[in-house]
């Protein structure tokens, strides 16, 4: 397994444990609170990884294309994708989304293709469809908890849902034509600086900041999104930018797609229900994970 392979494997462990510590904070201060505070916190903590790594706290070497690009990335991937995930968890539910978000290898292999002629081999291309069933089966299995109203599926629910998924697939390719000859931490950075002014401007459009405001005043949210932001948004999203720019984006993108199965002992050990086609599920993408490896 190459190393953009590796570390594609690097952001699904990452994110599967910034995704625990973000619902602990989103449930003390809301999910649109918390997407600001995870990106501020995560900027704040790449220009620390700067500074220690490269000697330069701020991506101030970028060239306006690769800021272009990167700043790009950051709108469509966090921003856009984000956003339509996040009003899709509320249409159609949870479940349903994140069985939706397993199309976004798809999406990421697709438009590699058409864009930069990244052609799947037929072992690669039948390892990545062994994960994102996997996934696809390992997600629809998690019952919801009873008694909770779960919401009725409807059009636009399923049209956000993939929305996010295209989101994050965008964002991926966009991202890699910006990190031609260069760093993934300061391109990190410049994608939390685009997160920042689109998620400010969401806010203000909202008449949020007054309530996020008060969020940062939450000193345990805080603390567990600065935890996340540490393992998410600042060293998962490096780990995932290094990943498609030395592995195929498509083959990258179904690693990244791993968490729902890294985190199944997670939720066991804290008395999650996990039944028969949640196992089978990961033990499919396990099989997945080992195709790309031989291919």
């Amino acid at each position: 397994m190459q190393s953009g392979e590796l570390a594609a494997l690097g952001t699904a462990t990452c994110w599967t444990f910034s995704s625990l510590a973000f619902e602990a904070g989103a449930r003390r201060i809301g999910s649109l609170s918390l997407n600001l505070a995870r990106v501020l916190l995560a900027f704040a903590w790449l220009t620390l990884l700067a500074l220690a790594t490269r000697g330069m706290p701020l991506p101030t070497d970028a060239t306006p294309a690769q800021w272009a690009w990167l700043g790009g990335s950051g709108v469509v991937g966090i921003v856009l994708g984000d956003l339509c995930t996040f009003r899709a968890y509320v249409e159609i539910g949870a479940r349903r989304t994140m069985v939706l978000a397993t199309s976004t290898p798809i999406f990421t292999a697709a438009l590699a293709w058409i864009a930069l002629g990244e052609a799947p081999t037929a072992l690669e291309l039948g390892g990545m469809a062994v994960i994102v069933g996997g996934v696809m089966l390992a997600v629809s299995d998690r019952a919801p908890t009873p008694g909770a109203i779960v919401p009725r599926a409807s059009i636009t629910g399923v049209m956000l849902g993939l929305g996010g998924a295209l989101g994050q697939a965008g964002g991926l390719l966009l991202s890699r034509q910006g990190m031609a000859g260069y760093a993934a931490v300061p391109a990190t950075q410049i994608r939390m600086v685009a997160g920042i002014a689109g998620f400010v401007i969401v806010l203000v459009a909202a008449g949020w900041m007054r309530r996020f405001a008060g969020a940062v005043r939450d000193g345990r949210a805080m603390a567990y999104t600065a935890f996340g932001a540490l393992l998410g948004p600042c060293l998962g999203i490096a780990l995932s930018l290094y990943a498609v720019s030395h592995a195929k984006a498509g083959i990258a993108a179904s690693l990244m797609s791993l968490s729902p199965i890294l985190i199944i002992p997670l939720v066991l050990a804290r008395g999650e229900r996990v039944g028969v086609a949640g196992v089978i599920g990961a033990a499919l993408a396990v099989g997945g994970v080992v195709l790309l490896a031989l291919a």
